[in-house]
């Protein structure tokens, strides 16, 4: 019985093994990135041996197809990682003109200096993120000075500087303390006397400006205004928390803090992201990992949800961040990230904002999980300007090759992207910092 239950067990764990050799590049995999991966193939080549040795390909069909199926788990690794290599060259290898068109469009996290500094170089990216993994032991002067870097080497290829975006929030996003301050969620001051609000909102605004100017970081992806729910959330919401995040459930305070903290973040020559439209508020699910419907009567949005929105961006030069959320009164059949009818329907012609529009990260599940490169062609043709690839930073390569294809088959729209290179031409120019 015993010799049983283990052979059934390497059966079981002989599959989990193939299953993770095959998705070894998967977003969720990428704990095992590495010596991870290593150890993995070690272990595999380790199970056939004891097999091998025990005689159990001498035995029947079964024993002989257990010996087989733990060959095939290094095997599988080794074919993920020949493609991902394949992808990657192709990628590098892009032409230079295409490279240059295409790249203005992406902004991604690394966690390789060399790797990304070859992509910066190369055109292939119009931006970086940062965060706490490129901290050294918490400390800020190393990532100042590769940021440093990688700007010294855009200006030697005659291409403009690099964006550099972070989430610095406050409160419990604060993803470059506490190397920067912690400072307590924009949350905390809805209530305040209107002046005090608007005065300490301004001056948080400055204190993450200061901070994140002095790395060269130039985007802060805050603040937040999506409203703050009058429900508890799906206990599978791990990562999105927009209770703890949201400013108020009142759209006029969030507006009231959100404002002055996006101004004191221009007064320190740092651009502010406001997020996540078209709202999360609302929505149950935790797009990190799963779709999410909005339901909500436009006209309701409109009078509630969007009224920060449209206030903080008409009152700054703020850039918006589009979420993964579907607005099924506007467009039922996909997320608002790549919906024409939400980015230019709604966002362009109805909003009349000419600003940047940056998606929230392309690695949530929201939109990795499903249908990637059809998403990256219809946000480019939607008129989003900026495309997101933080968490992962190596899943650049495919959404890279995923617009490349768009381009090669006809599919990108000529019109939006001349539109978007002109506004990203636009954002080039350095905000004037107060008292300068």
């Amino acid at each position: 019985m015993i010799n049983r239950i283990g052979i059934a067990a390497l059966w079981l764990l002989g599959l989990l093994f193939v299953f993770v050799g095959i998705n070894k590049n998967d977003p969720y995999l990428v704990a095992l990135r590495g010596t991870g991966n290593v150890a993995l193939v070690i272990a595999g080549i380790a199970v056939v041996a004891v097999l091998i040795r025990r005689g159990h390909w001498r035995r029947g069909i079964f024993a002989k197809l257990l010996v087989l199926l733990w060959c095939l788990a290094p095997l599988s690794m080794l074919g993920a990682h020949v493609a991902f290599e394949a992808r990657k060259r192709d990628v590098l290898q892009t032409e230079t003109a295409q490279a240059h068109a295409l790249g203005r469009h992406f902004v991604v996290g690394y966690s390789s200096f060399d790797e990304v500094a070859l992509l910066a170089e190369k055109g292939l990216i119009a931006g970086i993120y940062v965060s706490r993994r490129n901290l050294s032991r918490g400390r800020a002067e190393g990532l100042k000075a590769e940021i440093s870097a990688l700007q010294e080497r855009r200006r030697r290829a005659n291409l403009p500087p690099l964006t550099v975006a972070a989430d610095q929030e406050g409160g419990i996003v604060s993803h470059l303390s506490p190397a920067l301050s912690r400072l307590p969620a924009l949350a905390t001051l809805a209530g305040l006397e209107p002046d005090a609000r608007a005065q300490q909102a301004e001056e948080f605004g400055r204190i993450h400006g200061r901070e994140l100017a002095s790395l060269g970081i130039t985007t802060n992806f805050a603040p937040v205004l999506d409203l703050r729910p009058e429900t508890k959330r799906n206990r599978l919401d791990f990562h999105t928390l927009i209770g703890q995040r949201a400013i108020s459930a009142d759209p006029a305070e969030v507006a009231a803090v959100a404002l002055p903290y996006v101004r004191g973040l221009e007064a320190s020559g740092v651009g502010a992201t406001v997020k996540h439209f078209p709202g999360l508020g609302r929505v149950h699910d935790d797009t990190h990992h799963f779709s999410a419907d909005l339901d909500t009567p436009l006209k309701e949005l409109e009078a509630s949800d969007w009224r920060p929105f449209r206030e903080v961006l008409a009152g700054s030069k703020a850039q918006l961040m589009v979420g993964h959320v579907t607005l099924t009164a506007a467009d039922p059949d996909r997320p608002a990230s790549h919906s024409k009818r939400v980015v230019d329907g709604i966002i362009r012609q109805k909003w009349k904002y000419d600003g940047l529009v940056i998606t929230d990260d392309l690695v949530m599940g929201a939109i990795y999980q499903r249908d990637v490169c059809t998403a990256v062609v219809e946000a480019l043709n939607a008129g989003v300007d900026l495309l997101l690839v933080a968490y992962d930073g190596a899943q650049f390569y495919r959404v890279f090759a995923c617009a490349s294809a768009g381009l090669r088959k006809g599919q990108l729209d000529a019109g939006m992207l001349r539109a978007s290179d002109a506004r990203l031409k636009r954002a080039q120019r350095p905000l004037t910092i107060a008292g300068r």
